[in-house]
This record gives structure tokens, C-alpha cells and sequence, in this order.
């Protein structure tokens, strides 16, 4: 079976250079849908990468297309109180009628992450804790009966309406390469997200998550391998690397080269990125987004139809 393919709308480039509007950024969905690409993603930053709020968006975005999923690449539910996430969530998934696939991170541990934390209220350093349990209320409240919760938030006999169009929810991929995604995932998510790593240790932690689900009743075939990966296509290996340097110092603000070592990344011909993306398809990846380092247009053409050439 062929994996599918994604695509990262530029969001955070529009903001950075200074083309804050929405229509061409929706107008780049509904390219890619009628292209062929399975899904279109949004990422999501408050101050700190300045960029389009990912679940309002996306609403815009389900309003303009029929097919593709569509996914947060991804969210940080501990900026928000759940039981308005819920709600939001719930509500989109009604809108699209049922194509939200809800990418989660904790955030990685960086200054001007911090500095966002503490803009919205929320410690930093409870930010894990604050994530799970956010997340079990909102499929406690997805499920549509009265709930009861007394913890970081107090609900008395809430009920959510209306609740997603997906039975429970939609499906929710937690991303990130720390090992305690191994048993958060195989004990309780439907996907696993990581931003990278190298193929190798994909198909270790893979494998291990596949392991945990079994130890804990669950079925490892209903979950998803995926990953977000950074593409520059040219003939010219050394162009596109550069082109790749420059659009993730601007992006981050950090050297290209530790962002690298984070995030692998691709730049090089064609031929080059089919052979890549087939390696992790080849250790269980299912589901890829890609993020291009810029001429989104031509990109999306070039990658259209890949899913047949890397597939399993």
C-alpha cells in the first residue's frame, strides 16, 4: 500500500515575509488537493513563530476543499484550556465532516518558547503533565455524555456539543522523538509524529511502540507511523542545501547546522528525494508531510504523485 503524502501550508513564510494573508495560503490547500496530496497541515505558534491560528485556519481551509485531511503539525495543547479546545476541535471536525487529524507537541525547550508560555499564563516546565490530561478531557467531552473532572481544570456534569463528527474524536498523533513517546503512544494515541529522525531510529522506536500497544491490549495496525520532512528539489545538490540553510535560520533563528541535527532535512534532485522518503517508508512510515523550503507552487507539482513511486 502507497503511503500518503501531506503538505504543510507556509504559514510561518507568509508572517515572516510579510504576506499575512489567508486566501493564497487556502488557495495552495485547494492546489494541493487537486493534485492529488492526501492532506494539508498547519503548524502553530502563539509569539514566538509568529504565524495563522492552525484550528481558524483550517476552518477556511475545510470550507474550500472536500478530500484531503486536515492536520495541526503541530498543535500545543498546553497553551489552551481543553474544554475550549475540545470545542474547537469538535467543531471543525463537523465543518470538514470528519477529515482532522490532531498533531500534538509539548514545544521544544528554547528561550523564545518559554517567553510564549509565559505569555498565555501557562508554566513551561508543566507542560507535559498539562498535555496528557488536557487530552483525556477532550475525548472525555468528545464522547458527548456529562463529565465529571476534577484536576488542573474542574468540570461538573459538562456536556460538549456538538461533538465531533469522527466517534470519539479524530485521531490523535503525538510528535516528537523523546523516548517517552515510545510508551505514550503504544499506550493511548493513534499516531506517532516525529519531526525526523533518521530512519534508523524511527524504525527502532517504531517498533517498540508497536510492542506496547500489543502489552496493552491494543491494535498496532490502527495506528500511524508519519513524518515532517523539509525538501529543497534541484539539480544543483549544493544550491538546494543552501536553500535549505538560509530557510531554517530564518525560521528559527538558529544555525542551519544544529537545526540539521533536529530536523533532517533534503535537498538535491528529484530522484534523491524519492530514494529518502522510501527509506522511512520502508521502517513503517505511512504518512509523510512535506514542508518545502520555499517555491511552494513548483514543489507541489514536483511531488505530486510520489506516493506511488516510495511506497511499501
Amino acid at each position: 500500500m502507497s503511503p500518503r503524502i501531506g503538505y504543510l501550508l507556509p504559514t510561518r513564510e507568509s508572517v515572516m515575509e510579510g504576506r499575512p494573508a489567508a486566501a493564497p495560503l487556502m488557495a495552495l490547500a485547494e492546489r494541493a488537493e487537486a493534485l492529488g496530496y492526501d492532506s494539508v497541515w498547519v503548524g502553530d505558534s502563539l509569539l514566538a513563530r509568529p504565524r495563522h491560528e492552525p484550528i481558524t485556519l483550517l476552518a477556511g481551509v475545510a470550507g474550500r476543499t472536500k478530500r484531503v485531511a486536515l492536520g495541526t503539525a503541530v498543535l500545543l495543547p498546553a497553551l489552551r484550556n481543553p474544554v475550549v479546545l475540545a470545542h474547537q476541535v469538535a467543531t471543525l471536525d463537523q465543518v470538514s465532516k470528519g477529515r482532522v487529524i490532531l498533531g500534538v507537541g509539548i514545544a521544544t525547550d528554547v528561550q523564545n518558547i518559554r517567553d510564549e508560555f509565559e505569555a498565555a499564563g501557562v508554566p513551561f516546565d508543566k507542560r507535559v503533565g498539562r498535555m496528557l490530561e488536557g487530552l483525556r478531557l477532550c475525548r472525555a467531552l468528545w464522547r458527548g455524555e456529562p463529565v465529571d473532572w476534577n484536576g488542573r481544570w474542574t468540570v461538573k456534569q459538562g456536556v460538549l456539543g456538538p461533538v465531533p463528527h469522527q466517534p470519539g474524536g479524530p485521531p490523535i498523533w503525538i510528535g516528537g522523538a523523546a523516548e517517552a513517546s515510545v510508551e505514550r503512544v503504544g499506550r493511548e494515541f493513534e499516531g506517532w509524529f516525529p519531526n525526523g529522525p533518521a530512519p534508523e531510529k524511527v524504525a527502532d522506536m517504531w517498533t517498540r511502540m508497536q510492542a506496547v500497544a500489543r502489552e496493552n491490549g491494543r491494535d498496532p495496525s490502527a495506528m500511524t507511523a508519519a513524518t515532517y520532512l523539509t525538501l529543497a528539489i534541484d539539480d544543483d545538490a549544493a544550491r538546494a542545501n543552501a536553500v535549505i540553510d538560509s530557510f531554517l535560520e530564518r525560521y528559527y533563528g538558529q544555525p542551519a547546522a544544529l537545526m540539521r541535527k533536529r530536523q533532517p532535512s533534503y535537498g538535491g534532485p528529484l530522484e534523491g528525494a524519492i530514494a529518502w522518503l522510501a527509506a522511512y517508508a520502508a521502517v513503517g512510515v505511512s504518512h509523510f508531510v512535506l514542508r518545502f523550503a520555499g517555491e511552494h507552487e513548483r514543489h507541489l507539482e514536483l511531488l505530486a504523485g510520489v506516493a506511488g513511486k516510495i511506497g511499501r
